[in-house]
């Protein structure tokens, strides 16, 4: 026979769960983190308690006292936390109750429903503004990257083909474009994380005349108005998700962009690419080859997407065939929700210290972004220029990149008496056009990647993020 676990139980009990089940059905070797957050609904929780007279003022005092006691201890890792009691809710409530006779009162009019729901929203709402922060200073280190390098062209890539000449820092700040977007859906989701579902109870509110709006105020649950946001309906309040899912998903496409970012970061590192040499601290080498310097960060960062798209995918499929209201099922979101936001800050943090210790190689961009073929595009454009079509210009220049293929030579070095072999509209400017820098500067419309437009969106993003 299994033996039985000293959990606590209601009195509906004639004894405690097997220890076996009391080992599968618990969460505090994982929901532990949700302490301060407890503790900050609790005394919040106490405090209307007192208001609606079923705390004295001395209760109160001994609670918060209590609770701030406990949370000292904790922060101090002097705190032991017993599976046997199951959450973090039991065993901080235990130790108050322990501690203090009034805790027993503490969970009146409160289930472990509403306060888990209480809990996650707050934990999730700082760290989204953690997570926010910490975007900033990635989409910093690429700015300041661009802004260091302001001069070096490269090849823009289409197909992971060699397409038309782009600054650098006008490709790393479509990454910046990309994480600004990241923030403004997180944003949007704190939002709705920033809805307070204290008072709906187990399921179905209270029978006691709870002020819900003075705990949503004491817990910060208020917009840009000041006015106290809280779940209109008790059985949503507790069984709603909606909100980590979509965090989950926010998170699923910053994951996203800092992969394509990883992947052209392990491109250009690559001996083929040599556009940039990363800081020793920010690679690995190979047990077996001694020559070996391997962008690890941006790899792992890579590989690490997987597992964000695999938490979003995990929490959908735990909702998605819950019936009303609270179901034990819901318990298997945390841990997917932590996940979540460890791996994607962890990411940011790094890759943005990889970037701050990352060097260009000028001679090797150079090299690169000389290539005339780049242009070739520029060329079509000149004809366009002189009044031809652009699907003729399109065809004419295709038959100048075949000529210059048969006769061995770069397009920039065809004589005027063979591009007018192939099209007498050519004139003797034609062979201007194979000029970087002036290319380079007729690039000048709103988002292009000219040297004009290049300096005014890095000097804006250098103010935005100041």
């Amino acid at each position: 026979m299994s033996k039985k676990s000293p959990v606590s139980r209601s009195g509906r009990f004639a004894g405690g769960p097997a220890a076996d089940v009391a080992q599968f059905t618990e969460s505090i070797s994982f929901d532990w983190r949700l302490w301060r957050h407890d503790i900050r609904g609790s005394i919040a929780h106490a405090t209307m308690l007192q208001k609606i007279g079923v705390l004295t003022r001395a209760e109160l005092a001994a609670i918060t006292r209590g609770l701030k006691a406990i949370a000292a201890q904790i922060e101090a890792g002097k705190f032991t936390w017993k599976p046997e009691l199951e959450d973090v809710h039991m065993n901080i409530e235990s130790e108050l109750t322990r501690r203090v006779p009034a805790g027993a009162k503490l969970h009146t009019a409160r289930s472990r429903n509403d306060q888990i729901a209480l809990d996650v929203r707050l934990w999730l709402r700082d760290e989204i503004t953690a997570l926010l922060g910490e975007i900033a200073g990635m989409q910093r280190a690429l700015v300041g990257l661009g802004e260091k390098n302001a001069d070096v062209i490269i090849p823009g890539y289409t197909h992971l083909q060699r397409a038309q000449p782009v600054y650098l820092a006008h490709h790393l700040l479509a990454y910046v474009e990309m994480l600004e977007r990241d923030c403004e859906r997180l944003w949007d989701c704190h939002s709705r994380v920033n809805i307070c579902p204290l008072g709906s109870g187990a399921i179905a509110g209270s029978t006691l005349p709870l002020d819900r709006v003075l705990v949503a105020k004491l817990l910060g649950f208020v917009n840009a108005s000041g006015q106290p946001q809280l779940t209109q309906n008790s059985m949503d309040g507790v069984s709603d998700r909606d909100f980590a899912i979509e965090f989950c998903s926010a998170a699923a496409l910053l994951a996203l962009h800092l992969s394509r970012l990883a992947e052209d970061v392990i491109l250009w590192a690559s001996a083929e690419f040599n556009f940039i040499k990363i800081a020793d601290a920010y690679t690995t080498g190979s047990s077996l080859m001694p020559q070996k310097k391997n962008p690890d960060i941006a790899e792992l960062t890579r590989g690490k997407t997987g597992r964000v798209f695999g938490n979003l995918v995990a929490l959908l499929t735990l909702l998605k065939g819950l019936p009303m209201t609270y179901n034990r099922d819901l318990q298997e979101d945390k841990e997917r929700l932590f996940d979540t936001v460890d791996t994607v800050r962890a990411s940011v943090r790094l890759m943005a210290a990889m970037l701050q210790n990352t060097k260009i190689n000028r001679p090797a961009c150079a090299a690169a972004a000389g290539d005339p073929a780049l242009l070739a595009t520029d060329l079509a454009d000149y004809l366009v220029r002189k009044g031809m079509a652009f699907r003729k210009a399109h065809h004419v220049v295709g038959a100048v990149v075949a000529l210059a293929e048969k006769t061995g030579k770069p397009l920039n070095q065809l004589t005027l008496a063979e591009l007018q072999s192939v099209n007498k509209t050519f004139g003797r400017d034609a062979l201007g056009i194979f000029n970087l820098e002036r290319a380079m500067a007729k690039r000048n419309i709103v988002g292009a990647p000219g040297t004009k437009e290049v300096a005014k969106q890095l000097a804006r993003w250098r103010g935005q993020l100041s």
